[in-house]
């Protein structure tokens, strides 16, 4: 490697131990295709001699074989390591690289410009401090450059400079670095961006890269390598109150019982009075505890082992704050949600969401509207497809600990994470709690679930019937329920159609529909169960993620998935109600098997093959079934 600094060859240890105080600035570079984002980068490295000799040869080699350059040096390629991004010249992935000056160390995100791979941009965005939005001087400011910064603004980055590339294909015109400065200060005036400091450059070139460009006297300017210095940083997170995520209940012995996690912001010294939330229950730092030893003090950024005074029960995603100003604690919220997957976002979907330490389930109750980062218009949404933003009302099934974004990244920002596939599906940011979560309390009861059930001399259960139109749910589960009342137990059948007549009467057939018709039935079959009854569900619910958060919301036994398996073939040969040959004919859309999936069930408790048992034989199968696993206690 060139050597950055003379102490690497003369005093190792001296160079090292400068390395070590020196301030960490992350930032990202983001922008349209093209603009020259992954050449800024690759410039920055070369400049800052952080790449090493033989890097150097094959940067050169690949240069010629592979760059755009005509030979020359391809600066990109030292970032677009895939071989799609070297193919077709764009970058997918976000990368990341280090480097370092004199005065401070940098990791930067260089990331994607075309729109499909938004949702890399907002991963790269989402720990920057600064941004680097380029811009190419030849086409101004285009759809992307406004989506970027929209985001940049979104979240939170207060540091923006805005780069006005290739400016020797414009012959270093003032003119051309004017107006685009002025179309750009209209569209950040309009979307929050508060302040940027504009900077014509040649990443290919290095023209106002580390030096002031002679090409470019009218510019009085820092170059981007100065103002990337000298950026204010450092203690912004210190400044907020006292928050830190618990990681892990750290219990190596009987003698020690401590909460381990990273210090979000704030600081903490023995001695200070804090809040564990969600609980709320508050105690006095007795140590501050290291591998390195006890600390008289701990800030944002480090990462150590509290004990508290009291015996209080803490444990992992629980947050431990300044006692004074503590984080806010709801189940209902307002947020910006950005949508990753290809597979929409549906409202009413049980969906993880990880926040800090802390996973809990969540749906999108409400989507209010999503955007349109041209021309920030609020559009009327039902949905959220692939890279679209919205803004949503999200529910989740125990209270957390949250500041707003904008207040703290670390307690305001969280994920989505489809519960089958454990793909993340959306980030967001939360806005507010809704004031319904605060107007609304659980109300003690003293006759309890418990009670009921002995009452009726039985124990409350879901039978959940599912399966394709026609595969014979609705008659298995009326002739279960008959062998059950004749037995004497207490019941009732809760069946797709009967249902549609009253409570679900205004939800159609789309796919978001079908999730809120399953996610009422749910709710109402859990109520259902706490009044002690055995309650029979019989709906196509077609889809396993909605099964699942039926079965969630009970305790462990009590709901029984049944999975009247019938090929689509012998249900739609059956067709009793004439429901597959309206489908056929296109006259009923949104029809499962047809033109809207089924999932079938992968680890159903009780399968019913139709095809070799006849209706009445299938309920006393089912019935001998719940009898031998004793989920019918008395």
């Amino acid at each position: 490697m060139a050597h950055q600094s003379a102490l690497i060859a003369e005093d190792i240890e001296a160079y090292l131990k400068a390395h070590e105080v020196k301030s960490l600035l992350r930032f990202l570079t983001c922008g349209s295709v093209d603009d020259g984002k992954s050449t800024l980068i690759g410039r920055l490295l070369y400049d800052s001699k952080m790449i090493f000799e033989d890097q150097l040869a094959a940067l050169e080699a690949d240069s010629k074989r592979l760059g755009t350059q005509g030979g020359e040096i391809d600066f990109a390629l030292l970032v677009d390591g895939l071989a799609a991004e070297r193919e077709q010249g764009i970058t997918i992935d976000v990368a990341y690289r280090f480097f370092s000056t004199d005065k401070r160390k940098f990791i930067v995100a260089d990331t994607p410009g075309h729109e499909q791979y938004t949702r890399n941009m907002v991963t790269g965005a989402s720990t920057a401090d600064a941004a680097v939005i380029l811009i190419d001087a030849r086409k101004g400011v285009l759809t992307q450059t406004k989506r970027h910064s929209y985001l940049v603004s979104l979240l939170g980055i207060r540091h923006v400079a805005l780069a006005i590339n290739k400016m020797d294909l414009v012959g270093w015109s003032q003119q051309v670095f004017d107006q685009i400065v002025a179309d750009y200060h209209d569209f950040a005036a309009r979307i929050g961006i508060k302040g940027f400091t504009a900077i014509p450059m040649s990443a290919l070139k290095g023209d106002n890269i580390t030096e002031p460009s002679a090409n470019m006297a009218w510019y009085d300017g820092q170059p981007l390598m100065r103002w990337l210095e000298d950026l204010p940083v450092e203690d912004e997170l210190q400044a907020k109150p006292f928050r830190m995520p618990v990681q892990w209940v750290n219990r190596p012995n009987l003698d020690f019982r401590g909460f381990s996690g990273l210090v979000a912001s704030g600081a903490i010294r023995p001695g200070d009075k804090v809040k564990v939330l969600p609980s709320g229950r508050e105690s006095i730092v007795e140590r501050i505890v290291t591998l390195a030893g006890d600390l008289p003090q701990a800030a944002a950024g480090q990462a150590v082992t509290l004990t508290l005074q009291d015996e209080i029960d803490v444990s992992r995603g629980d947050v431990i704050a300044e006692a004074k100003s503590p984080p806010a604690v709801a189940d209902q919220f307002e947020a910006t949600l950005v949508w990753f997957d290809d597979e929409h976002m549906l409202p009413g979907r049980p969906y993880l969401m990880k926040l800090g330490t802390r996973t809990v389930s969540a749906q999108v109750t409400e989507p209010k509207y999503k955007v349109n980062v041209n021309t920030l218009e609020h559009l009327a949404a039902k949905r959220l497809e692939l890279n679209e933003i919205g803004v949503v009302n999200l529910s989740t099934d125990a209270a957390i600990a949250f500041d707003p974004y904008a207040e703290n990244k670390d307690l305001g920002g969280f994920i989505l994470i489809d519960r089958i596939s454990n793909r993340t599906v959306g980030a967001g940011l939360l806005h507010f709690a809704l004031r319904r979560s605060q107007n609304i309390h659980w109300q003690a009861l003293d006759v309890d679930k418990r009670a009921r059930a002995a009452q009726k001399g039985q124990a409350g259960q879901v039978i959940w019937f599912t399966g394709l139109s026609g595969a014979g749910k609705s008659t298995i589960a009326n002739l279960v329920e008959k062998k059950l009342h004749a037995e004497g137990r207490h019941t009732y059948l809760l069946d797709g159609d009967n249902v549609r007549h009253g409570l679900n009467k205004d939800l159609g057939f789309t796919e978001e529909d079908r999730v809120e018709n399953i996610r009422r039935i749910a709710e109402v079959a859990r109520l259902m169960v706490d009044a002690g009854l055995i309650v029979l569900v019989s709906f196509i619910s077609p889809f396993r993620a909605e099964r699942r958060m039926a079965r969630e919301l009970l305790e462990p036994g009590e709901f029984v998935e049944v999975f009247v398996d019938t090929p689509l073939e012998e249900a739609e040969r059956r067709d009793v109600k004439g429901l597959y040959a309206k489908a056929r004919a296109g006259e009923l859309k949104n029809f499962t098997g047809v033109d809207s999936p089924y999932e079938p069930p992968e680890h159903a408790e009780i399968r019913i093959d139709t095809t070799r048992l006849a209706p009445d034989a299938a309920a006393e199968a089912i019935v001998h079934w719940l009898d031998g696993a004793g989920d019918r206690r008395s």
